[in-house]
């Protein structure tokens, strides 16, 4: 089937999230060794040390369940480090309450983010929109701060871009209203020989983003075109609804990453490059 919809992620797909992660970390750390009362930048080497040592082991936990890999990026690898301090100083023991913490926290610091992006954001994007699809960025950062940073990219078509924010794709949840796509879906997807414990798919918040834009536009994963640097988080799902995925390669990325795309056959495609995404178009 044609590709009638493109979604794209926006951190680290887009963005160098390394050069805009810089002054973002700066920030996170001091605010959270406010929390914790002390300067635990010591602790903090520790606890980042482990979590790359351990890369198929540790992850982002909610509700005891690994919900994204731990060092994909500075933004995870900032969450999931704070959450292990706050827990080790006494500081985190309601999960819930941590959480929260560890949210406000982070969505301070992203307001201190560089606004950094790859050097053919642009001319892509603007390739994207001159197509006439329907296209939209789905991101688990504040929406008014990616609009801010892409209306200083400026792309032709700007005015036809949507993001939509906020889509906590790491959640865990049932989706509501309740949807047959969303119920048929399985609790995880087990990638048997590359990846020793499993991508959970059932997750509520961003299928609904997602469910926002094929309402808006007509259309549905079968014709959907989803592009991301982080499989579990952007990928996994739509993949499991039958969308068409792209994994915009990290430095970093991993190989289970790559074995799930390449599970996928035809519907499934990596690359480092954001040209990679247009002749998927064809």
């Amino acid at each position: 089937m044609a590709i009638a919809c493109v979604v794209l992620d926006f951190d680290g797909t887009f963005t160098d999230v390394l050069a805009e992660g810089e002054p973002f970390l700066k920030h996170f750390q001091q605010a959270l060794y406010g929390v914790l009362g002390q300067d635990a930048s010591q602790a903090w080497a520790e606890e980042v040390a482990a979590l790359h040592e351990g890369v198929d082991q540790y992850g982002w936990e909610v509700a005891g369940r690994i919900v994204a890999p731990a060092t994909a990026d500075p933004y995870l690898t900032a969450t999931c480090t704070a959450h292990r301090l706050l827990q080790r100083f006494g500081k985190g023991d309601d999960e819930a309450v941590r959480t929260d913490t560890v949210q406000t926290l982070y969505r301070d610091a992203y307001r201190h983010s560089a606004t950094a992006f790859k050097a053919e954001a642009k001319e892509v994007l603007e390739a994207l929109l001159a197509t006439g699809l329907p296209v939209s960025v789905v991101t688990n950062a504040h929406t008014e701060l990616v609009e801010a940073k892409l209306d200083k990219l400026a792309p032709r078509g700007r005015e036809r871009l949507k993001v939509f924010g906020d889509a906590r794709k790491f959640q865990l949840e049932d989706t509501q209203p309740r949807d047959a796509r969303f119920d048929a879906l399985p609790e995880a997807l087990h990638l048997d020989g590359v990846l020793g414990r499993p991508v959970y798919l059932r997750r509520g918040r961003y299928f609904s983003a997602l469910k926002r834009i094929w309402d808006a536009t007509h259309t549905g994963p079968e014709s959907t075109l989803v592009a991301g640097d982080i499989f579990e988080l952007d990928l996994a799902m739509p993949a499991a609804l039958g969308a068409y995925v792209q994994l915009v390669e990290r430095a970093n990325v991993m190989p289970y990453e790559r074995a799930a795309v390449e599970r996928l056959g035809a519907r499934g495609s990596a690359d480092k490059s954001l040209r990679a995404i247009l002749p998927r178009l064809r």
